[in-house]
């Protein structure tokens, strides 16, 4: 009130002195307890320790400004960052290493099939031609460029018709090839019209021939194997009719033939018939083919047709069209002489014979032969035709870096002449869910038909899953060409069925068991592949093949075996720009994966495992970045 009197203004004066006597004590206690903590802190950090008391005492602000403490500031001022961790040269550190570009001439760089290398080796049998990888001192450690104006392949079906020219950028087929309607050029891209040497009006012509003399639509036939491909054209009409065709030719005088063939979405990879075995199981495919590939199927002991006799299921067709077939009417054509020709002809029938195949039509400019369903009377026959014996030793499903032989791979032993040996396979599409007869028989270690149905169904959950964390994994058109690097029975690749893709699927010659056949029995297609040997091997294929890589437990299987980044620049080599790389594999390993991705133009991600974060697998999901060579006058 006005007037009134304080009744502790006497109080407030009679203490004043001392209370400033007390600001002076109070603020010498404060900076007695910073300094305290200060050097606390630095014994605690020199000696690594760290105690509660420690980390109350160091709380403490010495700042009596409370504006200028980051507590009372705003979030986005908190630093997260450790300043003070584990020193990152330190071994078990992660480090990047940038890893530079190779030279422009390495664009379409083969390392097994190098044409350089590859003259250091036998000519005769086409030997030099077979794979010859580079060893572990001369790998290439930089990234294959893309050539300059490369872009992203047409999707399917379009590519079947039409490629860039930018991409393969080779005028050499469309030259030779001119009258036989292989390939053109139009503008900046090229267009394949679907012919063939031996079937000038047309690949769908040509299979309708063949249709009609074997039915290619009930479902019996689904995979076949091209011998001699070129740029294709029976692979990629014969997809139409649910046919799944593995091609391959050599890399030689037609520059890049099986390049087309995949720039095209068919699936193909560079391969010869020489020395050694083809890199497929026995009893893979339903059908054989080879439309004028020049092979001398009748020299060697006949070991190439024994070679096709060793992949031919029983009761599977090889399929023969061009030289020497009908030669009497083509004779003059192909500038040989009618006495070559039927010479040639009667050795390859007679080959044909003592495989015990049956010769079930010739019509026009095609033969087909049918290997028997089983050897019982094959085996009653050997007592007057000996030659070639059955073989006795060799694995039928070994075919790694394996000689050929020239003997016969025997079939499974069966009680009557009318059952299949090895067990029949269901029609397709039934084939890929029914348990093939390489389980079912107990034939493949540790695999049940239990295992293979659960199988199945895991990798349907995991299909689903990653097309929730890769949206374009669901859109048509995305991705074409797939590699799937630990392919164990193929659930993947079976899962993706529906997609308009096909899938290469690997089994690693390190796996424990080899499950090839059972992938080939389901209707899909693979190969062996090893980067173990006493080097790390590359693939037999160009650079770019594949739109999506998935490697499933594959740095696992090689720990120690193979260093990491061998096998990654391997990947980079075969993947496309802008393409994709799923890993799957433990979080430690992937962690070491990451920091080499991240010095190779990748751009990548660990992902949770499908069944939560508490997992120890994880996924690394990769997108490889656009960019190519540069082009004239460009940097």
């Amino acid at each position: 009130m006005a007037g009134a009197t304080n009744p502790y203004s006497g109080v407030w004066k009679l203490y004043q002195p001392f209370w400033k006597r007390t600001n002076l004590l109070r603020l010498g206690v404060v900076a007695l307890l910073c300094s305290a903590s200060y050097f606390l802190g630095i014994l605690q950090h020199g000696s690594g320790a760290t105690s509660v008391t420690s980390t109350v005492v160091t709380a403490v602000s010495c700042d009596r400004n409370p504006a200028a403490s980051p507590i009372a500031g705003r979030a986005a001022a908190l630093d997260f960052a450790v300043h003070h961790g584990a020193d990152e040269a330190a071994p078990g550190a992660p480090s990047v290493r940038e890893f530079p570009a190779c030279d422009v001439k390495y664009s379409e760089y083969t390392p097994c099939e190098d044409r350089d290398r590859s003259l250091r080796f036998d000519r005769d049998r086409l030997i030099y031609r077979e794979r010859h990888c580079p060893r572990k001192g001369e790998l290439l450690k930089c990234l294959i460029p893309a050539p300059p104006g490369y872009r992203n392949p047409f999707p399917w079906p379009a590519s079947r018709e039409t490629a860039w020219f930018a991409n393969v950028p080779h005028k050499e087929l469309t030259v030779e090839k001119a009258v036989q309607n292989w390939i053109h050029v139009d503008g900046d891209k090229f267009r394949f019209p679907g012919g063939g040497t031996m079937f000038p009006n047309g690949a769908d012509a040509y299979i309708d021939d063949i249709d009609r003399l074997i039915s290619l639509s009930d479902g019996s036939i689904r995979t076949a194997v091209d011998t001699g491909c070129g740029v294709s054209p029976g692979g990629a009409y014969l997809l139409s009719r649910n046919v799944l065709t593995m091609s391959f030719a050599p890399r030689d005088s037609h520059e890049a033939q099986v390049q087309f063939a995949l720039e095209r979405g068919v699936p193909a990879m560079i391969g010869v018939l020489a020395s050694i075995r083809l890199p497929y199981p026995s009893r893979a495919f339903d059908m054989a083919h080879c439309s004028r590939c020049l092979i001398p199927w009748h020299l060697y002991d006949g070991q190439y047709l024994i070679e096709v006799d060793r992949i031919l299921r029983p009761g599977g067709y090889w399929i023969l069209s061009g030289p020497p077939v009908n030669w009497k009417k083509h004779w003059k054509g192909w500038d040989r002489t009618r006495e070559d020709l039927n010479h040639e002809q009667s050795a390859i029938e007679a080959v044909a014979r003592s495989l015990c195949w049956n010769k079930l039509k010739e019509k026009g400019d095609i033969a087909i032969w049918q290997k028997p369903i089983n050897h019982i009377s094959c085996k009653a026959n050997r007592k007057t035709a000996r030659s070639p014996r059955f073989c006795q030793s060799q694995n039928p499903d070994t075919a790694w870096y394996t000689k050929m032989e020239s003997c016969i791979t025997p079939l499974p032993e069966v009680a009557r002449v009318e059952e299949i040996s090895g067990g029949e396979l269901k029609k397709w599409p039934e084939r890929l869910t029914a348990v093939p007869p390489r389980i079912a028989s107990g034939s493949i270690d540790g695999a049940t038909p239990e295992v293979f149905l659960q199988d199945t169904e895991l990798w349907k959950n995991r299909i689903a899953y990653y097309k929730t964390v890769i949206n374009q994994l669901g859109q048509k058109g995305r991705y074409r060409n797939l590699l799937d690097m630990n392919a164990k029975f193929g659930g993947f690749a079976a899962a993706l069925i529906d997609d308009p893709l096909w899938v290469m699927n690997v089994v690693p010659t390190a796996a424990d068991v080899n499950t090839l056949g059972v992938i080939y029995e389901r209707g899909l297609i693979g190969t062996y592949q090893d980067w173990q040997v006493t080097q790390c091997e590359a693939m037999s294929t160009y650079p770019r093949t594949y739109d999506l890589l998935h490697a499933d437990s594959v740095f696992t299987l090689y720990k120690d075996r193979c260093e990491m980044e061998d096998i990654l620049l391997e990947m980079d080599r075969i993947l496309r720009p802008e393409g994709t790389v799923i890993i799957r594999d433990d979080v430690d390993a992937l962690v070491k994966i990451k920091s080499i991705a991240d010095g190779m133009r990748w751009n990548s991600r660990i992902m949770d495992h499908e069944d939560g974060p508490l997992q120890r697998e994880k996924l690394l999901l990769v997108v490889k970045t656009y960019w190519t060579a540069p082009g004239p006058n460009r940097e």
